[in-house]
Parts: C-alpha cells; structure tokens; sequence
C-alpha cells in the first residue's frame, strides 16, 4: 500500500515542495530510509544525516528548511510540528496494513445476558462480561480479556488481549488498554490492629476518561471510598503501579515503572519519567516535569521541572548540586593538599626560637 505526497498533505496539512506525485510506502529513520520511504528530521542535532537521507521524501520544519541545504530528493513536506507530522502519519500507514476485525461477538466468550454490547463492537475469543456490564459501539475486546459486572467500555476503545476491567469501572471512548493491564483490584487498604492487619473494603471505582492509553501490566487500584480518576488525554506506559484514591490530570504522561502512591493528585499537562516515586497524599500542580528516577516526598506548587532523590528540588538547583558532587573528589585533593601545607607551616614556625626583647635590641 502506497500513499502519494499529494494525498498526505491533502489529509494532514502542511506545505508539500517538490513532485506531488512521488508515493511513499512507509515511513523509516533519517538512516535507515531508502527511496520508497518518507522519513522526518525533529531534533536539529540530526540536520547532516537529512542532507544524506535516501527517502523519498522529507519531513522537517520551517526552521530546518532553511538549514537544511543539500537534500538531494528534493520533496519536502514543511509542518509546524515535525514530530507530531510523523505520528500523525505513520497512524496513516498503519491503518493501510490494519486486519480490521469483524463485529461479533466468538462462540467462546461468556457474555451475560443482562450485559449490553453493541451491535458493531467486536468480542474476541474467551472474553468473559458479566452482568450488567456495556460495551459502546465499535469497541474491541481482545481474547482472554475480562470486563466485570456493571463496568463499561466506551465506543471505540480497544482492550488487547487478556487485560482486565474489574466491577464498576468506567473507560471513556478511543481508550486503549494493553494487555496485562488491571483496572480496578483492590488498593492497599488495611487498619492495624495488636499487630495484625484488617482489611478495609475497597468500595470505589476507577473512573477512565476518553482518550486514555494504559500500558502493558499497569495497574490502576480503584478507590478505598471515593473513586481513582484518570482525566481524558492521560498516557500510561508499561508497568505503572496507580494507587487508590489518586487522580490524574488532562493529558499528563507517566512513563514505564513509575509508582504513585495512595491518594496523590497530579495535575494536567504534566509527565513523570520512568521510575519515578510519588509519595501519597501529595499535590503536584499543572505542567510538572518530574525526571526519571526522581522521589518526590511533598507537595510540588509551582510548574517546572524537577529532579533528585536526596532530596527533590527545582531542576536547576539540582543541576549546581550535582556538578559540587562531582567535583568531590578533585575538592577533597585539594583540600588535602592545603592541610599538608599548613601542617609544614605550622611545625616550619613552632621549630623557630622564641622572639625576645634583646632579639631586636641586637637588631
């Protein structure tokens, strides 16, 4: 399957130079694309490997237009945005090579006859749905996947296979959930009592806005008494572990492995990197960067980007303290050095004889 460069820029905008009629089958790397591919420059660090691209074609800024002088294809798409160019059309190619299901509902799946599913949704191999649950139109439910009683699906969403959606939980439309991922288990709810634990009802949802991606093995707990929230645009990497009670903003981005703990609330348009603690309880405002590998233990009130583990700071803060530790090592030779040379002063003057009166008389 082929796209012509007339056919792109008519579907997703920008500025097309060069022949319009030169089709591209996909998309590849600056490196790596040969002449049937389109490729895309969005880091000018990489402005020499665009001038050397075989592709067909190339994506780039207005920016690195200018800069960019000796491409030799000559076919150039200028977008505002070069990198979202790219994501925008490389959904294009894939939806070229998609095996798009037939609606219906496989001779293995369990659904209860009091659930609700849509007459186009498609319901896949060994998929159970249990009372009372609905799934919205055109939504896909992998094989092996689970949706409890009273939870809902809605259209268009895709759960790949074996992903679970337990009793009551709610995901909006155009959600995508992959597999392994668990949507509403219990969160860590215990009163300590002589030593022993008790258990405290998890009696909450998991309430999933439109527009959210959660990845392979994240877990999302569902509320202790009120409900885990996750606002419409939210992007979960793989292996995410979201504590009961929390609630995350519009269209913030958590990266693989990073841990938010019990009751902790992150603002929109923030994004975590990958290993980073949230201590619970804790508010992090709107358009919070926090680093990877980052522990953040208090509340963080104002927007920018942090970093650190012992302890978090502002970004820039802890870029001068990590430069002093450094350069540790050459300060204590230093500092060595200089208590050598004190040290021979000090015994250089204690070796002297005494200054007398009759010292400077005879001078």
């Amino acid at each position: 399957m082929s796209i012509r460069l007339e056919q792109l820029v008519e579907r997703l905008g920008g500025q097309l130079k060069g022949d319009a009629n030169i089709e591209v089958l996909g998309i590849a790397p600056l490196d790596a694309a040969g002449s049937t591919h389109i490729t895309f420059l969005s880091n000018p660090k990489f402005r020499a490997q665009a001038d050397q691209t075989q592709a067909a074609a190339l994506i780039l800024s207005e920016a690195d237009d200018a800069q960019v002088q000796n491409y030799a294809g000559a076919r150039i798409v200028v977008a505002r945005n070069a990198y979202a160019y790219f994501a925008r059309a490389a959904q294009l190619f894939q939806a070229q090579s998609e095996v798009v299901a037939s609606p219906g509902i496989h001779a293995s799946a369990v659904v209860d006859a009091t659930a609700t599913v849509a007459a186009d949704a498609v319901i896949g191999p060994h998929v159970v749905i249990e009372a009372g649950a609905v799934i919205g139109a055109r939504a896909r439910i992998d094989a092996g996947s689970f949706i409890g009683r009273n939870a809902r699906v809605g259209e268009e969403t895709h759960f790949h296979a074996r992903a679970t959606l337990h009793h009551g939980c709610e995901i909006g439309a155009r959600g995508i959930v992959h597999s392994g991922a668990v949507i509403g288990a219990d969160g860590l709810g215990f009163a300590n009592e002589a030593g022993q634990w008790i258990k405290i009802p998890q009696v909450g949802r998991v309430m999933i806005a439109d527009d959210v991606e959660i990845g392979a093995n994240t877990t999302i707990d569902r509320g202790a008494l009120a409900d885990t929230v996750i606002e419409e645009g939210v992007k979960l990497d793989n292996q995410i572990q979201i504590a009961h009670n929390c609630h995350i903003g519009a269209h913030t981005a958590i990266a693989a492995c990073a841990g938010i703990a019990g009751s902790a609330r992150i603002g929109k348009y923030c994004s975590i990197g990958g290993a980073a603690m949230i201590h619970g309880h804790i508010t992090i405002v709107d358009k919070v960067h926090v680093s990877a590998g980052t522990l953040a233990l208090r509340s963080i009130l104002e927007p920018g980007q942090y970093t650190g583990f012992y302890p978090i700071t502002e970004h820039r803060d802890w870029e001068k303290s990590a430069a002093l530790v450094r350069n540790l090592g050459t300060m204590r030779e230093k500092i060595r050095a200089l208590e050598k040379t004190l040290k021979a002063l000090t015994q250089e003057q204690a070796a002297q004889p005494p200054f007398s009166e009759n010292q400077e008389e005879n001078e």
